[in-house]
């Protein structure tokens, strides 16, 4: 390759990183006089890992099935890997990966004859076909049951097999809706793990749920959505800063309890301090940044620290604050 070839190549490479995988504007949606989705609007840029939260009904299904066009919108618009789904369609799909809840495989096929019946479909042929066959059974953790008709797999690799199906066309977009739905806490951990992978990868990946631990664990920013409504959008970090949660430090303390509360309430990022005994607790900012400098103000003077424990708000207290209910109810 020429030096010429090489740099088009690598500017190339730049752009695709710049453009977002996903951006979708004002999207809404009504079914009869019933308002689904109103006005979500959020982007996923290359290698990120978005997830939309909310409870079952929240419309997170009719969202991405717009984005996906399975669903006509009733207003707003959707670009894909920087092609507009209404200008281009079909270049815009060629770039998505759709993985739906319901399975979509033949359970009378195997694995491999799965991936290479849907391969086929999306215009895979030859040699390409049986390397990306190959390549996906590896990333999806089912290279040793090729072979086995999918009837014979557990639900858990199914699902992996789903997954495997919406990845075939090297899609730049992959969005999957609840995948880890009626499956085992192993299989559960198998297909997390795989997701978080494809993130990591470049792959642009839109992820919903209503299970607030697969939020936290693998995505890069969550929108919470709620009757409809997009209320929040950003990193764990910035939505508990935006409702004005704070960090837990407990200290439990050999020495002058006293001493150690009088240092301790000079620290600028602590917000409240109490005492029972020789147990301390303090409501920080950031407890991450401040806890070193927390155990340095606390050990002095020959007192000692003899357990720690932090603790941050996670998205449950969050969606709580935000909707006014618990996720499930």
């Amino acid at each position: 390759m020429t030096r010429a070839n090489t740099d088009s190549a690598r500017t190339r490479a730049a752009d695709a990183a710049a453009t977002p995988a996903l951006t979708c504007t004002n999207l809404s949606k009504r079914f009869d006089d019933r308002l689904v989705v109103d006005d979500v609007g959020f982007d996923v840029a290359a290698g990120e890992t978005y997830g939309l939260l909310g409870p079952n009904g929240a419309g997170k299904t009719t969202t991405i099935s717009m984005i996906c066009a399975l669903l006509k919108r009733n207003s707003g618009s959707v670009v894909v890997n920087g092609y507009d789904l209404d200008q281009q369609p079909a270049k815009a799909k060629a770039t998505l990966g759709y993985v739906p809840q319901d399975l979509a495989i033949y359970p009378d096929l195997s694995g491999a004859e799965n991936l290479g019946f849907f391969g086929r479909l999306q215009g895979l042929r030859g040699r390409n076909l049986q390397r990306r066959v190959e390549e996906v059974l590896e990333t999806v953790g089912l290279s040793d049951r090729a072979r086995d008709r999918a009837e014979e797999y557990s639900g858990g690799m199914k699902r992996r097999l789903n997954i495997g199906i919406g990845l075939l066309h090297e899609p730049r977009l992959l969005i999957l809706d609840e995948p880890t739905v009626g499956v085992d806490p192993q299989s559960r951990d198998s297909i997390l793990s795989s997701v978080g992978e494809l993130g990591a990868s470049g792959i642009g990946v839109l992820y919903t749920t209503h299970y607030m631990e697969e939020a936290e664990r693998l995505c890069d920013r969550v929108g919470i959505i709620d009757r409809g409504r997009l209320v929040a959008e950003g990193t764990r970090r910035e939505l508990v800063d935006l409702v004005g949660e704070h960090d837990w430090i407990r200290l439990s303390v050999d020495g002058r309890p006293d001493r150690v509360v009088s240092r301790l309430q000079d620290l600028p990022q602590v917000v409240t301090i109490t005492a029972d005994d020789h147990d301390i607790s303090l409501e920080v900012t950031d407890g991450h940044h401040v806890l070193p400098a927390v155990i340095e103000a606390a050990a002095t003077d020959g007192d000692r620290v003899i357990g720690v424990e932090l603790v941050e708000p996670d998205l449950e207290s969050v969606f709580l604050h935000l909707t006014g209910r618990a996720l499930r109810d």
